[in-house]
């Protein structure tokens, strides 16, 4: 496909432990999609180690650059837009990917825009399942569990978040504390296929409570109290994993459905409501066949990236900041790198129990 039929937008997104360039069209072409991943790195040290990944980051984003330009057939002249991740994240990451997109569009005299991450996954069912507005969003990762209503391009209204930990940083723990590797998700949910979900007993917080928001600090500990009692075997290994991922699971269940309700009473509409899931927490199977069954009995229609683009990618830093270019134009250049960065900064004013989580957002 010819990079100069449409607006070509290249993504860059560093703002955790992958470094990822993609190539993005105006018509929703996705010409290259390259991540470049630390796991080998840091499963040495049982998880991120933030200096070491901007280091990482700084090694590999010259590599990623070209293996996504070669793969797209397209040549730096031909892009259009940089859109870089601009915030949240490990600092260290964000400020390696924000200075390489500045200077690469300074030497190229394109315009650059600066992109919320959050806003990238808000985002990423528009460019792969073609979504309208208005919906609800189930924000689900290592860093973040929110809940967002959707209502319009830069209209975000925050009805739940995590008062603690977040899901997939929960999953990390759980697999650490298995010893089965990492990143903790993809691993959890390996095993989990041979177990059984009924073997172990473990909390559900927040479950059923007509507070919005989620909490995993509990079950955590939980799992890790579980596990001191318990010999690690295989079949155990196995058990555990599924048990804590329908704990998880039904966390996030129950809570959407909470803000299901809200939502449709925010836009006033009771059927074909849209209900979108995204983040890494989104790649795993089993989850998003339980956010299906609740969007089925609940006449809600339901949307889920393909999987390879609810980790973090540089496919939806591209479409979030073509969206922005389109709204809000190019970016100043002395824009700053953000390590907190919330779509929605008055909802601790909306909901008095965000006032614990802070105005600045939660954590990354």
């Amino acid at each position: 496909m010819s990079c100069k039929n449409h607006k070509v937008i290249m993504g860059i997104e560093t703002s955790c432990d992958d470094t990822a360039i993609a190539i993005v069209n105006s018509k929703k072409d996705i010409l290259s999609n390259i991540v470049i991943n630390q796991n080998t790195n840091l499963s040495k040290y049982g998880g991120i180690v933030p200096e070491i990944a901007a280091r990482d980051h700084l090694a590999n984003i010259d590599y990623a650059v070209q293996e996504a330009l070669e793969l797209s057939k397209c040549k730096l002249e031909d892009i259009d837009l940089i859109a870089a991740t601009g915030g949240p994240g490990l600092i260290g990451g964000v400020i390696v990917g924000t200075v390489f997109a500045k200077s690469l569009a300074m030497s190229l005299d394109k315009p650059y825009v600066a992109v919320n991450h959050l806003e990238g996954h808000a985002l990423t069912a528009r460019l792969t399942n073609n979504i309208e507005y208005p919906y609800l969003l189930l924000l689900v990762s290592g860093g973040h569990t929110q809940i967002i209503a959707v209502l319009e391009y830069g209209k975000y209204s925050r009805l739940s978040s995590t008062l603690d930990d977040a899901a997939g940083e929960t999953f990390d723990k759980a697999a650490k504390i298995l010893d089965i590797g990492f990143p903790g998700g993809p691993m959890i949910e390996k095993m989990a296929m041979s177990g059984d979900p009924k073997s172990y007993q473990l909390p559900r917080p927040m479950y059923k409570s007509k507070n919005p928001n989620f909490s995993f600090s509990g079950l955590k500990t939980a799992f890790n109290q579980t596990v001191l009692k318990n010999t690690l075997t295989k079949n155990n290994i196995s058990n555990l994993s599924a048990s804590i991922q329908k704990a998880i699971s039904d966390c996030l269940v129950d809570r959407t459905r909470v803000a299901l309700d809200q939502f449709k009473m925010m836009i006033n509409k009771n059927s074909n409501v849209q209900l979108v899931v995204a983040g890494g927490v989104a790649s795993n199977k089993y989850i998003r066949n339980e956010l299906e069954k609740l969007a089925f009995i609940s006449n809600t229609k339901f949307h889920a990236p393909p999987i390879n683009l609810c980790t973090d990618n540089g496919a939806m830093i591209a479409w979030a900041g073509y969206e922005k270019y389109i709204y809000e134009g190019e970016t100043n250049l002395n824009f700053k790198p953000r390590p907190r960065w919330p779509l929605d900064p008055d909802a601790h004013q909306k909901n008095p129990i965000h006032s614990k989580i802070g105005k600045s957002g939660v954590k990354a």
